[in-house]
């Protein structure tokens, strides 16, 4: 079977090894620079050292030639990235075949989800039987084999057991759940979260900050979730809680990362130049912060971290605001 995987960053080419390696025939299309740098060097040496790709992953910048007798495309590519990706797909999809959207992150000014990008470009049909995948999958983890577990969600049934059965390896097990909008908001938001863990981590606070924010913090993804119409229960899976811990803990996370640094006193500037990619929870979070305000949503944790990454409000302020607020009952 063959496979194009769109996107040739670390996710992207943790997938496709994933993918090689079960036997099937991967393209992997990202930029020219990139592309060339895989054929040649047969790794991803910016994104994901260390990991060969197998023979079978063909590296490329022509998108037709990506998708030329493929069975199965997969967008590996950032939330800023859906819509332009998308739009490149029209006319070159057929609406039969397995369309995956493994991003996780909300276009930034509109708050609108993968799926939902993807039909604003490719039509109703396209987006709407699209399955997205979402779970606590760092790719180098998954790149080297260590056991991990995912989501696919999709509201059409079939799509989703084909997407299960593509990705479904010896170290990635893979559920089915039909709350497409909780599946991939938990992804979403959690990046959110994750740059608060970050901050908390670069104050020097301990392992109850971290704790309390993670709880609190999935208390915020399930009021948001509830109201754009996603099963509560889907945060306590994961895609949600899964992997909110993954990103909360590792520091193989870009979002944790990004905060450490912003809590040690980087400004966003210097701390995105350190980063050296790109780090979802930033958009998410404008995103995040215009739909709780647009729908009324109470969301300290992710206002806060607004302040911090856009209005300049110092971390240790913003962290003393969140403990000063009004008391009240836990549920």
């Amino acid at each position: 079977m063959k496979t194009a995987v769109l996107g040739s960053g670390s996710w992207g080419t943790a997938l496709a090894v994933l993918l090689a390696r079960k036997g099937h025939k991967v393209c992997l299309w990202g930029l020219p620079e990139e592309t060339e740098a895989l054929a040649r060097y047969r790794e991803n040496l910016r994104y994901l050292p260390g990991t060969k790709l197998p023979d079978t992953v063909d590296p490329t910048p022509c998108l037709d030639e990506a998708l030329e007798g493929c069975e199965a495309v997969v967008l590996a590519v950032p939330s800023t990235g859906v819509r332009e990706v998308s739009r490149k797909l029209r006319g070159r999809l057929d609406p039969d075949k397995l369309l995956v959207n493994a991003g996780k992150g909300l276009e930034s000014q509109s708050g609108l989800r993968g799926s939902q990008v993807i039909a604003d470009e490719l039509g109703e049909e396209i987006g709407t039987s699209c399955v997205v995948l979402s779970g606590p999958n760092l790719a180098v983890e998954l790149a080297n084999g260590i056991p991990t577990a995912t989501v696919v969600a999709s509201s059409n049934p079939e799509k989703a057991l084909a997407a299960q059965e593509l990705f479904s390896a010896p170290n990635l097990r893979v559920y089915r759940n039909s709350d497409v909008v909780g599946v991939e908001l938990g992804g979403a938001l959690k990046n959110v979260l994750a740059i608060g863990a970050g901050i908390s981590d670069g104050l020097g606070y301990g392992d109850n900050t971290k704790a309390t924010l993670v709880t609190r913090g999935v208390v915020e993804m399930i009021r948001l979730g509830s109201v754009l119409g996603a099963d509560p229960r889907t945060f306590t899976g994961l895609s949600g809680f899964g992997d909110l811990m993954a990103t909360c803990a590792s520091r193989l996370s870009r979002n944790l990362r990004l905060g450490i640094m912003l809590g040690e006193g980087k400004t966003l500037t210097e701390s995105l130049q350190a980063l050296g990619q790109v780090a979802e929870g930033m958009y998410t979070c404008r995103a995040a912060y215009l739909l709780s305000r647009k729908h009324d949503v109470y969301m300290p944790i992710t206002h806060e971290v607004y302040a911090v990454l856009f209005e300049g409000k110092p971390p240790r302020q913003a962290v003393a605001d969140l403990m000063s607020r009004d008391h009240k009952e836990e549920f």
